[in-house]
């Protein structure tokens, strides 16, 4: 039997964790709390209820199906997903590493961009979601790392043995836990530079000087851990195939991270396609 890890529990990856489980694959489901199903107060345009449901409902109810056929779900953030030598995949959570033979991609949405001045026109002159892509680039300079969670720590990790200073810059949030780095709590107005990032200026007008700033709020979506795998990206959603293959062997992905329409039949179609397309892959890797 194959390992399969699924990321995220919503529509999309509990659906592709019954055609996974029931094809006799050891199946993992990884989640870090509901995405937007979980905030959807009402649903009446879903195939087989006769009267309304509410999304935590929806929810509950295939979560516990996809249990009672073994599926195992663990609560975590994902960090990473990598191909290893055995041309399976590595991938590094909050709750554990684990090693797969197979991924399946259905986190929803990436997360949005801040709302700082600059941020985008510094979009690969600077500013990165990445730090396992561009950490090289940066090795030598000085860098900052924008978040105050579990990821935001991870990816200054990433970056610190490369990298001549590191400050994570939480913009008036909360400190993150740990003592590694040196932290920075001042609200950021805006990114500045002459054709690459430069400065990060605070309010108040001081600024820290920086050649790179990688953006790590929240957790990683299904864009960014795509990204780390290699998978090859159409603005914010992963490229997938008519069978939720991306560019990366044994790598899917279904569900709201390939775009739209952003609807729970859909997410269902696209997590049972992925499966069935992974179940073939993984037979003839045997």
């Amino acid at each position: 039997m194959a390992n399969v890890i699924i990321v995220g529990s919503g529509p999309a990856g509990v659906s592709a964790s019954l055609y996974a489980v029931r094809a006799g694959h050891d199946v993992r489901v990884i989640s870090n709390g509901s995405g937007a199903l979980g905030r959807t107060e009402r649903i009446e345009n879903y195939y087989g209820f006769e009267d309304v449901i509410s999304g935590p409902e929806l929810e509950r109810r295939g979560i516990e199906g996809a249990r009672r056929l073994g599926v195992v779900f663990d609560e975590g953030e994902v960090f990473s997903v990598q191909m290893n030598a055995d041309l399976g995949y590595d991938v590094e959570a909050s709750c554990g590493n684990y090693k797969a033979d197979a991924v399946i991609l259905a986190t929803g949405t990436s997360r949005r961009t801040p709302k700082i001045e600059g941020i985008l026109d510094f979009v690969g002159r600077g500013v990165s979601w990445c730090a396992v892509c561009d950490a090289f680039a940066f090795r030598g300079k000085d860098v900052a790392v924008l978040g105050n969670g579990e990821y935001a720590l991870h990816e200054a990790s990433v970056l610190a043995p490369l990298v001549s200073s590191l400050t994570v810059l939480t913009n008036a949030g909360e400190v993150p836990a740990g003592d590694e780095f040196v932290v920075d709590t001042r609200s950021i107005s805006a990114i500045r530079g002459q054709g690459r990032v430069e400065e990060i200026v605070f309010e108040g007008g001081e600024a820290l000087a920086v050649s790179g700033l990688f953006i790590a709020e929240g957790s990683a979506g299904a864009a960014e851990l795509a990204r780390k795998a290699g998978a090859m990206l159409e603005g914010n959603d992963i490229m997938v195939d008519e069978n939720m293959r991306t560019t990366m062997p044994g790598l899917y992905a279904c569900g709201d991270c390939t775009g739209p329409i952003y609807q729970i039949s859909k997410a269902v179609w696209q997590g049972a396609c992925a499966a069935l397309d992974m179940n073939k892959y993984l037979k003839n890797r045997a």
